[in-house]
């Protein structure tokens, strides 16, 4: 640690690093112009940096350019069941391959404390409208996933510095802000910012604390973990000035969905946010919570909000201690953190955005960007398929009505807001629809507490609206089993139907393979659509049923008032209740002395658990980058989803059948998020989507064909995604990936980088990459290049029938000549950008990947020194 600038914080006895001091001793008065990002940033470097390292860096920062890398070291890494548990995967596979080499497997350790949340292994199998849904639930979690939980819990007793939440207790990110940030870090007596990575796109929800908090694929992830410096440039960093305040019964969820249209359109991709003004201030942190939780959805890295009153307002009302409390602000008045301290920062980009401008929204019925005031979805019209039919499911009928995700269930306002619209409907004597799966899935057992305060639980229940988790379930794709009559008939009856959720992503085929799209909406109106059972009705308008009396009742007869909202929420919500689940949950347990093997014992028959194949076989050898075949020729917006989706595993799919083969029965297939430990399950699942549109399959009009489809050449046979991967690799014919704008873009999906490269893939050429997948497609070795502005796919007439060569020295963002040979002897070489960013990347990408990488480093600095 660099004890240069270390000097005592006053009101505590602890220690901190004077960042202004350091700042103006480059350029008088910088540090009062200096973004939030950038103080913080800036920190980093005096904590962290020796001098010579620290004084340029900080001029990188002071001037706003980004000519060099700069290192950054996040106090820690946060990480859900499914990326964390492959990254911990692989940290094993490390170890067998340091042991292989004579090296020390029980050295290898995550050096950076990171903390993993089993929260997204658990499928809605039993809806909200059975009162042992939860243990139901449960049960089946704990049964389908005793192989992934054996290794975890392993995990916790081979590795140091690993912390693990088992299943049943909540939501990553929820947890993260409601207690596991502390706001302000302690070590040794000194006191700093904390920051993380986390293995999840939505990472940034507590920035919400002015934390830095970003999202990571699981390889870089696991860089950090080994105490590597996560290097990066200068971001973009962008002043949103929020003005104006939400008007009557307007919801956070209609804020941020209001919110990631407009920062979608405001190009804000890779940028960091930061939030100011006085409509920023009079958000509780509840609400900037869900703000900052989409900023994936905005395209952002990051969404930050300034420490102020309300952020010790939030940090009491969540029962973390007084000297925390304390801490906090004492820490972020001095440090130049608080809001006020932060009236004279100059941003290079600023926007506006009138919070009173927001109406009722739902987002849909793909994309979260696409949102639609719910005045206007039934005037817009979605086109029905079929009749309806008297006794019958309409067409567009809401098939999942799930009050799910972290975004919205961390936030009390919308939670009690919608169980009073519950209370409301049951006392006109309304009923959720038959054919409706409803659910409920808070991301903290302190949201049950306080609905129980308020006596809205059992109003929750009568509509169907019963817990059925604290995970992640129908956000995450994990909606479970229809109802089989009901699956039938939408079958039987080419019926079109969809979700309503209060989640953060809606992609076609995420939520469900019968629902055929998805609504974002706030908590209320999910109960407001389980109701109506239908998309095709006038929420606002039409009538939702008769009362007792006869009176037609309307939303607005349901609609809670915000005074209500506030009172309930002011009277129920108590720092008690977060006291109550947090303590225990994160009690010190005492070490028994009890040790394991250092190296885990793989189980063969596993499908969920298995040795990785990184150091062996083609990922062992070099890539030749010469006439590699196009897999696949997409279009633009490809997200992680069609890459490598997340969803339930269906016996006709190539996944399905290997599971069947394997001698697993079909109900306990699971998802292909808890495979994604086990390689042979999880490459098959690459680019496995039923949605993905591979431009090389078209039908005899010339029509691209949905499903997960290839064509081999040179033979121009059109089969199974999963068996043109296996022609290729007996072929040995190396691959690349030609993709339109915005690839990559969704979660954080390590497995969306790790199945092409198993495949063969070499290259993806694209318009353009989301941040977080293209640092995955280093982390696996896999050239990322970019087409110059103007010049795409089709531009250049690409059909799937070339092979391609890369020429060119690899150099942080080189031009490259990607040579396209064509099946007419033609030969076109085109300039395109190498999307290696950093000097970092140049030599994981050389070395073959992160993990490998790190083994060469591992084994070199570990082995003895011939003597001189």
């Amino acid at each position: 640690m660099n004890s240069n600038h270390l000097k005592p914080l006053p009101g505590t006895d602890l220690e901190y690093f004077d960042t202004r001091a350091a700042v103006d001793a480059i350029q008088p008065g910088a540090y009062d112009t200096l973004p939030y990002t950038s103080r913080v940033l800036a920190e980093n470097l005096v904590r962290r940096c020796e001098p010579a390292c620290m004084n340029d860096a900080l001029k990188q920062i002071i001037e706003r350019k980004r000519e060099l890398d700069f290192p950054w070291f996040p106090a820690r890494v946060v990480c859900h069941d499914i990326l964390g548990q492959t990254a911990l995967v692989d940290l094993a596979g490390l170890r067998d391959a340091i042991a292989a080499q004579g090296g020390d497997p029980a050295l290898v350790n995550p050096v950076v404390p990171t903390q993993l949340v089993v929260d997204h292994s658990l499928a809605v199998e039993c809806g909200g409208f059975d009162p042992d849904a939860f243990s139901k639930n449960r049960a089946i979690e704990d049964r389908r996933n005793e192989d992934r939980f054996h290794f975890i819990d392993w995990t916790k007793k081979a590795f140091q510095n690993v912390d693990v939440i088992p299943p049943g207790n909540g939501i990553l990110h929820q947890i993260n802000l409601e207690r596991m940030s502390p706001v302000i870090q302690v070590e040794n007596g000194v006191a700093y910012p904390d920051t993380l990575v986390g293995t999840d796109s939505h990472t940034p929800m507590v920035d919400a604390l002015g934390v830095i908090a970003i999202g990571v694929g699981g390889l870089e992830a696991e860089s950090v973990m080994l105490g590597r410096a996560s290097y990066m440039r200068l971001p973009d960093i962008v002043g949103v000035e929020l003005t104006g305040k939400p008007g009557p019964g307007i919801t956070a969820t209609d804020t941020v969905l209001a919110l990631t249209e407009f920062l979608r359109k405001s190009k804000v991709v890779s940028s960091y946010l930061e939030f100011y003004g006085e409509g920023a201030a009079a958000l509780t942190l509840g609400d900037r919570a869900t703000i900052s939780n989409m900023a994936p959805e905005f395209g952002a890295t990051a969404a930050m909000f300034y420490i102020d009153e309300q952020t010790i307002k939030y940090l009491r009302l969540t029962g973390r201690e007084d000297e925390t409390v304390h801490l906090v602000e004492t820490y972020a008045k001095q440090a130049g953190l608080w809001a006020d301290s932060l009236k004279n920062a100059e941003y290079e980009r600023t926007l506006s955005f009138d919070l009173s401008s927001v109406v009722r929204n739902i987002a849909g019925p793909s994309n979260p960007h696409k949102r639609v005031p719910t005045s206007e979805l039934a005037a817009r019209g979605i086109a029905g398929k079929v009749e309806d039919e008297p006794g019958l499911m309409p067409d567009g009928a809401v098939i999942i009505a799930a009050i799910t995700s972290c975004t919205n269930t961390n936030n009390p306002r919308n939670m009690i807001a919608a169980g009073l619209l519950a209370r409301n409907a049951n006392r006109a004597g309304l009923l959720r629809k038959p054919w409706v799966k409803s659910s409920l899935a808070p991301g903290s057992k302190a949201v049950a507490l306080y609905l129980d305060e308020a006596g809205l639980t059992p109003e929750l229940d009568k509509l169907g609206f019963g817990v059925v988790a604290f995970a992640c379930t129908t956000c995450n794709g994990m909606s479970g089993a229809l109802d089989p009559t009901i699956q039938q008939e939408i079958i039987e009856r080419d019926l079109y139907a969809t979700a309503v959720l209060s989640g953060n992503r809606n992609f076609d085929g995420r939520i469900h393979p019968y629902a055929s799209q998805a609504f974002l909406a706030s908590p209320a109106l999910v109960v407001a659509y389980a109701i109506a059972g239908t998309i095709r009705f006038d929420i606002e308008k039409d009538v939702l049923g008769l009362d007792a009396a006869g009176r037609e009742i309307r939303l607005a007869d349901l609609w809670p008032s915000d005074e209500e909202v506030d009172a309930v929420v002011a009277a129920s919500v108590k720092p008690e209740q977060f006291r109550k689940v947090y303590t225990p949950m994160f009690a010190r347990v005492v070490d028994d002395g009890a040790r394991v093997s250092p190296l885990y014992d793989w189980r063969p028959q596993s499908t969920y658990i298995r040795r990785p194949p990184y150091w062996e076989g083609a990922l062992a050898g070099e890539r030749l980058l010469s006439g590699m075949r196009p897999l696949a020729v997409l279009g633009d917006n490809i997200t992680t989803d069609h890459l490598s989706p997340s969803n339930a595993i269906l016996l006709d799919s190539a996944a399905g059948e290997y599971l069947a083969k394997m001698g697993l029965p079909e109900e306990d297939f699971n998802s292909y998020a808890t495979h994604r430990g086990d390689h042979l399950t999880a490459q098959r699942a690459t680019f496995a989507n039923p949605t993905l549109r591979n431009e090389m399959v078209k039908d005899g009009l010339g029509n691209v064909v949905a499903g997960s489809l290839a064509r081999i050449e040179p033979t121009g046979e059109v089969t199974r995604m999963w068996e043109a991967i296996e022609h290729y690799m007996e072929r040995k014919q190396p691959l690349i990936v030609v993709a339109g704008a915005d690839y990559g873009q969704g979660s954080s999906r390590d497995w969306a980088a790790k199945g092409v490269r198993l495949a063969g893939v070499e290259a993806i050429v694209a318009e353009g990459f989301e941040r977080i997948h293209r640092t995955n497609l280093v982390g696996m070795g896999v050239l990322p290049l970019e087409f110059k502005p103007g010049v795409n796919r089709i531009t250049l007439g690409i059909d799937g029938t070339e092979t391609f060569d890369v020429v060119g020295e690899r150099t942080p963002r080189a031009d490259l000549t990607l040579v396209i040979h064509r099946k007419t002897g033609e030969q076109l070489a085109v300039a395109v950008t190498c999307r290696l960013d950093t000097a970092e990347e140049v030599a994981i990408y050389e070395a073959g990947g992160v993990l490998q990488r790190f083994a060469q480093d591992f084994l070199e600095s570990s082995a003895p020194k011939a003597a001189a």
